[in-house]
């Protein structure tokens, strides 16, 4: 089995991170590759929580998704309470979290405005998973052309008008009187 690059082990820790931080409704999220313009990560997320107790809870969540992931945390720094901005780094990946204040007092999405932007739609977004495999198309098709040709066949039930009804009850009860007295002439010429 082919071992995964370390960029796509990256990348997958980063959807994850992304989708975590998301589910407990970080606001104005960004994603920036710096790998190109950084030597001390690839990676930045940018995200705003809406108060202090919010700020902490993204970061608890972060440090749940990147120790599950094994991927060590090279420091934290909150900065103290009512500092609004919270720090994660996690090496390959740099994540910030802010209050819309500091953020913007910041402005660290300005400061790496020469880094690619990742689109983080595409980062939510479930990985298409492989399709499995399927019937060829020509098998499926005789199927069908077989299940055409043999519809159900339907049994009808014929209604008998009523007066035939009445007519066959009355000979029935007619034959019984006539089978007996055919025995009896069939017992009499044995008889005789």
């Amino acid at each position: 089995m082919p071992t995964q690059s370390k960029t796509d082990t990256t990348l997958e820790v980063l959807r994850k991170l992304v989708r975590a931080i998301d589910d407990k409704k970080a606001e104005s999220l960004a994603v920036l590759d710096v790998s190109a313009k950084s030597s001390i990560t690839d990676y930045l997320v940018l995200a705003n929580g809406n108060s202090e107790p919010h700020l902490r809870a993204l970061r608890i969540e972060a440090e749940k998704v990147l120790d599950q992931a094994g991927v060590p945390i090279a420091g934290m720094e909150a900065g103290g309470y009512g500092s609004g901005w919270t720090v994660v780094d996690a090496y390959q990946i740099m994540l910030h979290i802010f209050t819309t204040e500091q953020r913007e007092n910041y402005a660290l999405d300005k400061l790496w405005k020469d880094a690619a932007v990742i689109d983080v739609k595409t980062l939510l977004a479930e990985p298409k998973k492989p399709a499995a495999k399927k019937a060829p198309a020509k098998k499926v098709a005789v199927k069908k052309a077989v299940a055409k040709k043999t519809p159900a066949k339907k049994t009808a039930v014929k209604k008998t008008p009523a007066k035939k009804v009445a007519a066959k009850k009355a000979v029935a009860k007619k034959a019984p009187v006539k089978k007996a007295a055919a025995k009896k002439v069939a017992a009499k010429k044995k008889a005789g």
